[in-house]
């Protein structure tokens, strides 16, 4: 049991570190699965790497909490306006993954969760960030702070969400790399990202959660401990990671992370290829 508990803290320091990363929290918990594997049924395996993202949102939550609060006393009626207004946007923006993700989440769980989609889309989307990074080298970003984004550029965001649902694409990757091509600056653009993350985990948490639960697996006493340590882990591990992120972000591109992703989606690859 302990040894299954000591997992399940390493499975949560790589979810929050990489939730919030361009880098895939789900494309490392698939890779990480091939070398430690939990003592628990499939059903709560598939439903564990979904729901342990619960506690990484919980940061996102408590760091940014009088920014997402529409009932602060602090603000005053027209903060409370654009705060209700960004809430709004952020719905609008996670309506098609939302579709997407209901239709095909037994399909992708099915035939995308492996090493090859994993590596192949680390190395496509490390790409597409060090082009992204170089084209809008030295130009000024069209929306500088989260709330001047409008309605049409918060659901073309939300379209390039949708790229997430490939394992190994990343879901603030694919949404920050859509935010800057659509003129978003890098702050702006992760802290939407971050906003957005928040009704989209909670509703595949759920989805998840329900799927086990009509699955008819008994969960033991031990799942119900690595869930929670994971879940707890991520949170704490998270709310460095996210500070972390915003300080990078205010004097570096992600190029770094296109050329992180490169080089371990070769490694991973090659792994795959030739074990």
């Amino acid at each position: 049991m302990i040894i299954e508990f000591l997992k399940a803290v390493l499975f949560g320091i790589v979810e929050g570190i990489t939730e919030w990363l361009p880098v895939s929290s789900t494309g490392h918990l698939i890779l990480l699965n091939e070398f430690v594997n939990l003592k628990v049924s499939p059903e709560f395996q598939s439903m564990f790497d979904v729901v342990i993202q619960l506690g990484a949102i919980i940061a996102v939550i408590v760091l940014f909490f009088h920014k997402l609060n529409p009932f602060s006393p602090k603000k005053s009626p027209e903060k409370k306006r654009a705060t209700w207004d960004l809430w709004f946007k952020v719905l609008v923006a996670i309506i098609p993954s939302g579709i997407l993700g209901v239709l095909f989440d037994d399909w992708m769980d099915a035939h995308l969760h492996n090493g090859i989609v994993v590596s192949l889309a680390l190395i496509a989307y490390g790409v597409a960030f060090i082009y992204v990074e170089r084209l809008h080298e030295g130009t000024t970003p069209r929306i500088g702070k989260v709330w001047h984004i409008d309605y049409r550029t918060a659901l073309l965001i939300g379209a390039f969400q949708c790229l997430s649902l490939i394992p190994g694409t990343s879901r603030s990757g694919s949404t920050i790399l859509g935010a800057i091509i659509l003129g978003v600056g890098r702050g702006a653009a992760s802290e939407f990202s971050f906003f957005m993350a928040i009704p989209t985990m909670v509703g595949a948490s759920g989805i998840k959660m329900l799927k086990f639960i009509l699955s008819g697996v008994p969960i033991t006493g031990t799942e119900v401990g690595v869930l929670i340590i994971g879940m707890v882990v991520s949170f704490l591990v998270s709310m460095v990671a996210i500070r972390g992120l915003m300080s990078y972000v205010r004097k570096h591109s992600f190029s770094a992370f296109g050329v992180y992703r490169i080089i371990l989606g070769a490694i991973v690859l090659v792994y795959f290829l030739f074990r």
